[in-house]
């Protein structure tokens, strides 16, 4: 086999799809909450909203609501267009290696890199724990760049991620590096 292609998890993970909506759940109550305080509107459904005054109260519950809103759209918008997806394609057939991504809309929403494998130096791992771990693959140019393969987000196993990194140096007959 000539040709190894490993594909990319972009935003459509079940972490995504969970905080927009918990995000947007929290952003419209306190939005309508915010609301009704200024109408001087009263809930019957349990809550009791007779002692929130608009201000200041209302007023900062409407724009904490309106925030939550704003960033749970982001994410809703991030994960429609699957911002970050893609795949990383060695191939030694024509010994060039391809790094496609997903971006936003517009005129960059297809990102492809290319790159030959003879200006490739090694595979390096990149391994940091603590409280936001990082897992990464890197392709180590001779030209001292390095070129992230890994996705953004969850952090893979160490072991997964080594298995990774020696399949992609064994076949491009090249190093591994750690940090």
């Amino acid at each position: 086999m000539k040709i190894k292609i490993y594909k990319i998890k972009g935003s459509r993970r079940f972490s995504n799809y969970w905080w927009a909506s918990i995000i947007f759940l929290g952003g419209a109550g306190f939005f309508i909450v915010g609301i009704m305080s200024y109408l001087n509107i009263q809930m019957n459904y349990g809550l009791n909203t007779e002692d929130i005054y608009f201000i200041p109260q209302g007023a900062i519950m409407t724009f904490y609501g309106m925030i939550a809103i704003l960033i749970s759209t982001f994410l809703w918008y991030t994960i429609i267009f699957d911002v970050g997806s893609g795949y990383n394609e060695f191939n030694k057939n024509n010994g060039i290696v391809t790094i496609f991504r997903f971006g936003f809309p517009g005129n960059n929403r297809a990102l492809k890199f290319k790159y030959k494998v003879q200006d490739i130096m090694a595979v390096k791992i990149s391994i940091k724990d603590g409280l936001s771990p990082k897992r990464e693959i890197y392709l180590r140019m001779k030209d001292k760049r390095q070129i992230p393969l890994t996705k953004v987000g969850e952090p893979i196993s160490i072991s997964d991620i080594e298995e990774q990194a020696k399949e992609i140096a064994l076949f491009l007959n090249i190093n591994v590096e750690g940090n």
